[in-house]
């Protein structure tokens, strides 16, 4: 079962794909814009501010009502639906956080995984 998307499973996401094509800071020079993807109606919510700005990063706060679980005393979301994980789109299509890490790995990640070196250690 997956664990319902939270402030702090956000914040723990972004420090595992940290590094990687996973996270807004790496990717959005290539042109993804995060979002939210609600797995039980197929249905992509690009992150956005309260306000309706897009955001440059997953924001729970700008979410809509039927999705929101849950909010503190000033009002912020603190937990969504279950069905709901982070992602990102581009050029119309969705793309989990997995997907889009493994998409952006660049050549220098590519060579590395591929090298004697890395391929003795993982046979160790």
């Amino acid at each position: 079962m997956r664990l319902t998307l939270t402030q702090t499973s956000l914040a723990l996401e972004t420090a595992h794909y940290r590094g990687t094509g996973g996270v807004s800071e790496n990717n959005r020079s290539r042109g993804f814009q995060p979002a939210f993807i609600d797995r039980e109606t197929k249905t992509v919510y690009w992150s956005r501010f309260p306000d309706g700005r897009l955001a440059r990063c997953h924001l729970l706060d700008g979410l809509p009502a039927e999705l929101v679980r849950a909010r503190d005393e000033q009002g912020c979301v603190t937990r969504v639906k279950s069905s709901v994980l982070s992602g990102f789109v581009h050029d119309g299509r969705s793309y989990t956080r997995d997907e889009a890490a493994a998409l952006l790995v660049s050549p220098s990640e590519l060579d590395r995984s591929r090298s004697p070196d890395t391929l003795l250690r993982k046979a160790a």
